[in-house]
């Protein structure tokens, strides 16, 4: 293993390499699954040379939102063109009318 991996880096090496074993995955694939999530571990904790603790939202990736992130409206309380934009969305009925009328 690289000299750079801690004896922490180590045993988890060990335990990803033998968990894919498990699940069926080849020695070689197992390896490489194993050094990919320990070195991205690394990076994200900024022990690399070129990484460096980035937050989700600075990589590309979508933050965690609390909350259902839903309408708190029920579709009792929606009027009808807001209920038509959430039928549409779904594929509801409003979305078929519109397909009927087109043709």
């Amino acid at each position: 293993m690289p000299e750079s991996w801690s004896n922490k880096d180590e045993r988890q090496y060990e335990h990803i390499k033998s968990s894919a074993k498990k699940k069926g995955r080849s020695a070689k694939t197992a390896k490489r699954i194993a050094a990919a999530t320990v070195n991205k571990q690394r990076s994200s904790e900024g022990r690399t040379k070129s990484g460096g603790a980035k937050s989700a939202s600075s990589k590309g990736g979508s933050t965690k939102r609390k909350g259902s992130g839903g309408s708190k409206k029920s579709s009792s309380k929606r009027g009808s063109s807001s209920k038509k934009a959430a039928a549409g969305r779904k594929g509801g009925k409003a979305t078929a009318r519109k397909r009927s009328k087109k043709s």
